[in-house]
């Protein structure tokens, strides 16, 4: 859930942010435009909801307005936000990003400087985890406007993932320089986590919680990443409190429904786990939702429904991947989660291909790091793993999924000492990571 990075926090504050922006409307003749895009709709909870008439509204007035004068650039940036919120709304991000960055191009067009246009662009990229190319548009709109919060928060995002992570964090001294409010919070907390401060990206989630208006999908994101950070320090009290406020605030909300249900299944209450995640399921279209409800069906042992369950994610995202690798505009790269999934039925070529396709656009990323090196851990392949995960280690991440897979790696490759401290490091808060895990370095570190 959380590897969407945080920059996705700001999406919703930004589409406020743009009716205070005075818009010059280009002169020129407009191109005509052939390929339209409209709202989809909604599924679940989140079809009834008044936020979604209000949307709708929005959409339509906007859509009048582009219909009338198809030059007529202030719309077409905000109804590209508007796609770009909805995105996020029901996360079918393969339509509603091509569907914005249709509009925004087509503002290009007519202005090729125009900074809303290539911010929203570079944000656009980085959704599709094209990241080196959001990076660099990102710079191109710093140039024009060095005092826009909004693009420094895309830069810091982007050199997160690129793994230029000190960058990432002078860009952020200068975004909350400029503006401290949820977005720069958020960020701030996110590179704390980073480098190994639970207790300081706590503070600064708090902080960005409360910089935010209640039921907003930004606050209950940020909320819902906090109640994650006490799931990693093992306080399970505080992450199901943050769950609960943020399924209250925000009815039906996907991500605070995803985090009752490992709450849930840290509690063995199996069927309660399932029933959130189908819920979660039945109004957002995320992967990793699936991924989690199928886990939860193997300890069931519920082999079939997990079966299902992954290959329907393995067979979404290989579509999305195919994309990614034929549109260099637009499509959605995926690799790194496809290695995952991979493992998880034992394809280990198949997971040693993506994830070294997604370890080239990438190398310098921790993640992309341990994920070649959990696949060759998972090969057998111990050696191979080692300087991979060491290299994932670089920051002093204390994230416990990443510290017990680095003991386990070190245990396998004979480094005693070190697999030991690593482990006991990973394991002492007691973090609520998957049983297999768990049990895997327990019985491992009982060996040391």
């Amino acid at each position: 859930m959380k590897k969407n990075t945080i920059y996705i926090t700001i999406i919703a504050i930004f589409i406020i942010a743009l009716g205070a922006i005075y818009y010059r409307y280009a002169t020129i003749k407009a191109p005509s435009y052939a390929e339209q895009y409209s709202l989809l709709p909604r599924k679940g909870a989140t079809a009834n909801s008044p936020e979604w008439l209000k949307v709708k509204a929005q959409a339509y007035t906007l859509e009048q307005k582009i219909k009338a004068n198809s030059a007529d650039t202030k719309s077409l940036i905000q109804l590209s936000t508007l796609f770009i919120q909805e995105a996020r709304a029901t996360g079918n991000f393969a339509y509603y990003d091509k569907a914005a960055m249709k509009y925004v191009n087509d503002v290009l067009a007519q202005d090729e400087k125009n900074f809303e246009a290539l911010t929203l662009k570079s944000l656009l990229y980085l959704s599709q985890h094209h990241f080196s190319e959001g990076l660099d548009m990102a710079e191109q709109a710093k140039t024009m406007n060095p005092y826009n919060s909004f693009v420094w928060g895309i830069m810091v995002d982007g050199n997160v993932e690129m793994g230029n992570y000190a960058a990432a964090v002078t860009d952020a001294d200068s975004m909350l320089a400029i503006r401290p409010d949820i977005r720069s919070y958020s960020r701030a907390s996110y590179l704390r986590e980073i480098y190994g401060d639970y207790p300081g990206a706590i503070s600064a989630m708090k902080l960005a919680v409360e910089a935010g208006f209640p039921g907003d999908e930004s606050t209950e994101w940020c909320r819902v990443q906090l109640g994650h950070l006490y799931e990693n320090t093992g306080d399970l009290l505080n992450a199901k409190m943050q769950y609960t406020i943020a399924a209250q605030n925000r009815p039906e909300y996907a991500y605070a429904l995803a985090g009752l249900a490992r709450i849930a299944v840290a509690e063995k209450q199996y069927n309660n786990a399932i029933t959130y995640y189908q819920q979660a399921d039945s109004s957002v279209t995320d992967f990793s939702i699936k991924d989690a409800m199928a886990d939860v069906y193997e300890i069931m042992g519920k082999n079939k429904e997990a079966h299902t369950l992954r290959n329907e994610v393995i067979q979404a995202m290989s579509k999305e991947a195919e994309s990614g690798n034929s549109d260099a505009n637009i499509g959605h790269y995926v690799d790194k989660e496809l290695a995952y999934a991979y493992l998880k039925i034992d394809n280990y070529e198949s997971a040693e291909k993506h994830a070294l396709l997604e370890y080239n656009r990438r190398p310098d990323n921790i993640d992309v790091n341990e994920c070649v090196a959990w696949v060759y851990y998972n090969k057998g392949e111990y050696a191979k793993a080692l300087p991979y995960i060491k290299n994932a280690l670089k920051t002093n991440s204390k994230n416990p999924v990443l510290l017990c897979r680095a003991g386990l790696i070190y245990a396998k490759t004979g480094e005693k000492m070190l697999a030991k401290a690593t482990l006991q490091n990973a394991l002492s808060a007691n973090p609520n990571i998957t049983d297999m895990l768990k049990t895997e370095s327990i019985n491992t570190l009982q060996t040391l």
